[in-house]
C-alpha cells in the first residue's frame, strides 16, 4: 500500500514547494489505494494548499462506485484558471495502454500568471507518446500565439478565461534524456514560447541525476534512469534559481524533482 503520509513528508522536506504535482492519484482502485481516495489524503495533508485533481481515467462500475485516476496539483499560490486536457490514445485497443491527460494549472506568481502543466505520459507506446508530446507542444502553442484574455476572475464565462504565455510542465515523461522524444520538446522551434529543459538551462555542463531505477531494481532492472522532467518556456530560464533530484529517499519508484524560481 502506498504511504502517502511518507511521501508528503519527504516532498516537503525536498523543499518548502508554493506547488506540488503529484502523477498516479488514485480513488477506489483497490490495487491502488485498497478502495480509499487518495486525492482527499493528499488534500488532508497538505492544508493551506488548494487541492486540484483531475482524472484521466474515470468508470463506473454495475454498483455505480466511481473509480478515478488522474493527476493532481496543490497550491498555495492564487489559483485563476484550471483545465484539463485529454491527451491523443491513438491505437488504444492494439497496444497495453490508458487514457493520459494533462492537469494545467495558472497560478499569479509575484511576476506574471504561469500555467503549471503537470502530466503523465503514456509508458507502452511510442507512438502514443509522440502523439501526446505533440497536443502538449499545441497546446502550448496556442497560448503563447493566440489572443491573451483578461487574468481576472468575473462571473461571466466569455470573460473568465486566462492563458497565461509562460508555462512550467513537469511529470513523468516514460522517455530518457537521450530519446528523441525529449528533443521533440527541448528543442522545439514553434511560434511563441518554445519549452526547454530546466536541467540543462539552469545547470549546463553538470550530470543529470537520475530519476528512477535508484532503489527498485524489480521494476527497474536495466538501473537507474532519468525519465521525470522540468520543462520552462524561454522566458522562464533566466529566473531559474535551482533545479535538483532528491536522491535519498526510496518512498517511491521515482524521485522527487524540484525546481526554484526567482520573484
Amino acid at each position: 500500500m502506498t504511504d502517502l503520509a511518507r511521501i508528503v513528508a519527504i516532498a516537503r522536506e525536498t523543499m518548502d514547494a508554493d506547488v506540488f504535482c503529484f502523477q498516479e492519484v488514485s480513488s477506489n482502485f483497490v490495487k491502488h489505494d485498497g478502495g480509499g481516495d487518495q486525492s482527499a489524503e493528499l488534500a488532508a495533508l497538505l492544508p493551506g494548499y488548494l487541492p486540484i485533481f483531475r482524472p484521466a481515467i474515470e468508470t463506473v462500475d454495475q454498483a455505480g462506485q466511481l473509480h478515478r485516476f488522474g493527476n493532481m496539483t496543490l497550491s498555495r499560490m492564487p489559483v485563476v484558471q484550471i483545465n484539463n486536457h485529454i491527451l491523443p490514445w491513438p491505437g488504444a485497443g492494439s497496444v497495453r495502454s490508458m487514457r493520459r491527460h494533462a492537469l494545467e494549472v495558472t497560478v499569479q506568481a509575484s511576476f506574471r500568471g504561469v500555467r503549471i502543466v503537470n502530466t503523465h505520459l503514456e509508458y507502452h507506446s511510442v507512438a502514443q507518446r509522440e502523439a501526446q508530446i505533440t497536443r502538449l507542444l499545441d497546446l502550448q502553442e496556442d497560448a503563447s500565439t493566440g489572443p491573451k484574455a483578461p487574468t481576472r476572475r468575473p462571473d461571466e464565462p466569455y470573460e473568465s478565461q486566462t492563458v497565461a504565455a509562460s508555462s512550467l510542465m513537469c511529470g513523468d515523461f516514460n522517455f530518457d534524456v537521450t530519446d528523441p522524444q525529449h528533443a521533440m520538446i527541448d528543442r522545439s522551434i514553434r511560434p511563441g514560447l518554445n519549452y526547454r529543459d530546466a536541467w540543462t538551462a539552469g545547470r549546463p555542463g553538470v550530470p543529470r541525476s537520475p530519476t528512477c531505477g535508484l532503489y527498485d531494481h524489480a521494476q527497474w532492472t536495466d538501473g537507474p534512469d532519468c525519465r521525470d522532467f522540468i520543462f520552462v518556456t524561454e522566458d522562464l530560464v533566466d529566473r531559474i534559481r535551482r533545479v535538483d533530484v532528491n536522491g535519498q529517499t526510496d518512498a517511491s519508484d521515482h524521485q522527487p524533482v524540484l525546481i526554484e524560481l526567482a520573484d
